[in-house]
């Protein structure tokens, strides 16, 4: 099973041991306003299941509250620790997802798919009349939240994949993805040392190259925030607690680079990102699970994480953060990170 935030215990004890790979989303029906994969969009009909500690997930935790679309997609979010069946809804009281009433997102799985044989990943998007998984492919996911959704977005919802900048939006998140939100993971589950040094390297030219093009310009694509932007902070957000160390990508933190720094802390403080960030959830998964690459458990008490609401002054470059939008209201009450699993 080669989902790192979608694994059982066996395959979590593996990392670090065997070649690391990136599974395909095996389950890629599609939610649309047509409903042509025969899910149309329909407001109060599925539940977006995610883990706050996966930054693959996290990206639809940001769209979702960008979007406005908290009221008709509602949210069941699972431990950060799994047990031997994957991510499970201890959370919630008597460990069953009130809405779904399963104990564990493998019953959604099964539901769709008896017998399935690959990892149970997040995000996932469950349909709540029959229990059954209809999505779990986090690529495309977003990109039909930004666009198939369209008629339950909130007023004054940003366009995050405005069709004349796609083309320059999926070039600029194939890099990306390769080098940095993968390439994290190359360099943590590495098996070798000459797999890790491949995967370090790329990383961080990657990032120099991103900071480069950062450094004139507030976002990464246009002058307001797309989903080229999203699916970077998830990453970013989680470096200098969880990757720097615990995957050994190591030759800087992200608190030392001036550029990806201020831009990250701009992304935080801005309605719809940071307020989704659960920074306790990200450590107990990434320290406790992945027993493979660091068998003791011990989650470390830092870094200080303080620096993330000092300020950036990104805005000096213009840009419009919602373009012709407005910013997302308050999270809703039951959807609150906890103060102290926050800076």
């Amino acid at each position: 099973m080669n989902d790192p935030d979608g694994t059982a215990q066996d395959g979590n004890r593996s990392y670090g041991h065997k070649p690391f790979k990136r599974s395909r989303s095996h389950f890629a029906d599609r939610i649309t306003a047509d409903g042509r994969d025969g899910w149309p969009v329909e407001a109060d009909r599925y539940r977006l299941v995610v883990s706050r500690a996966c930054p693959w997930a996290s990206r639809a935790l940001v769209s979702r509250r960008l979007l406005g679309l908290e009221g008709v997609l509602s949210l069941a979010v699972a431990d950060p620790l799994q047990d031997d069946r994957s991510w499970r809804f201890t959370l919630d009281p008597d460990g069953r997802d009130p809405v779904l009433g399963i104990r564990y997102l493998s019953e959604a799985y099964d539901a769709r798919e008896r017998g399935y044989p690959g990892g149970v990943s997040v995000p996932a998007i469950v349909d709540v009349p029959s229990g059954r998984l209809v999505t779990n492919d986090y690529q495309q996911i977003t990109l039909d939240l930004a666009t198939e959704w369209t008629a339950l977005h909130r007023p004054g919802a940003p366009d995050l994949y405005p069709e004349p900048l796609r083309e320059e939006i999926d070039d600029v998140m194939e890099g990306i993805y390769r080098d940095i939100n993968n390439g994290v993971y190359r360099a943590g589950f590495a098996d070798g040392q000459g797999t890790y040094e491949s995967a370090y390297e790329a990383l961080f030219r990657r990032l120099d190259q991103v900071a480069q093009r950062l450094a004139d310009r507030r976002y990464l694509v246009g002058d307001t925030i797309t989903e080229a932007d999203i699916r970077l902070f998830t990453t970013l957000v989680r470096f200098d607690a969880v990757y720097h160390g615990h995957f050994k990508c190591n030759r800087s933190k992200l608190a030392e680079d001036p550029v990806l720094w201020a831009y990250v802390r701009d992304l935080y403080q801005t309605p719809g990102f940071g307020d989704t960030v659960d920074f306790h959830h990200i450590k107990q998964h990434y320290y406790r699970v992945h027993t493979g690459i660091n068998p003791t458990g011990i989650v470390p008490a830092g870094p200080d994480l303080s620096g993330f609401l000092t300020p950036h002054h990104r805005e000096q470059l213009g840009g419009r953060p919602f373009g012709d939008g407005t910013p997302p209201g308050p999270v809703p009450a039951g959807e609150r990170v906890p103060p102290r699993h926050r800076p």
